[in-house]
């Protein structure tokens, strides 16, 4: 059985969205991500993907994305724990809030930072650096 998790690449003109995560987290303590997190079981549901993002946004960070999003990639990866997981990447266009690290135990910090900052950046695991460069192609095709 896979855990679904869905993320976000936000971005705001030309920057994206990226948290510090909580050393507190087992999976990724301590490095740069996007913002998301796992779905939830609802029963009978549609759109659960990008309702779970749009939740997530507002509890780890307290923004808002427009309706659109764009499919940009999927993973999958196992846990320290064995468990599965299969992680969805949309791309999504800033629409308000002020962000800031909302929920501690999941989120350090906050940044707005350009592709090369990440692309370059010591804590950027090399998943974060192919999301962010496959959602930055996606925006330069529009």
């Amino acid at each position: 059985m896979f855990y679904v998790n869905v993320e976000g690449a936000v971005f705001k003109e030309d920057k994206w969205l990226i948290i510090g995560r909580s050393v507190k987290e087992e999976h990724g303590g301590g490095l740069l991500s996007l913002v998301g997190g796992t779905v939830e079981h609802e029963g009978n549901s549609t759109n659960i993907l990008e309702r779970t993002l749009r939740r997530e946004l507002l509890e780890e960070v307290g923004v808002e994305v427009k309706d659109k999003m764009t499919f940009v990639r999927n993973t999958s990866f196992s846990l320290d724990n064995g468990g599965e997981v299969i992680d969805i990447v949309f791309l999504c266009e800033f629409d308000k809030g002020e962000p800031y690290a909302k929920s501690p135990d999941e989120v350090d910090a906050v940044y707005w930072m350009k592709t090369d900052e990440i692309l370059n950046h010591s804590n950027a695991p090399i998943w974060l650096k192919d999301s962010i460069r496959e959602a930055e192609a996606l925006l330069t095709k529009k």
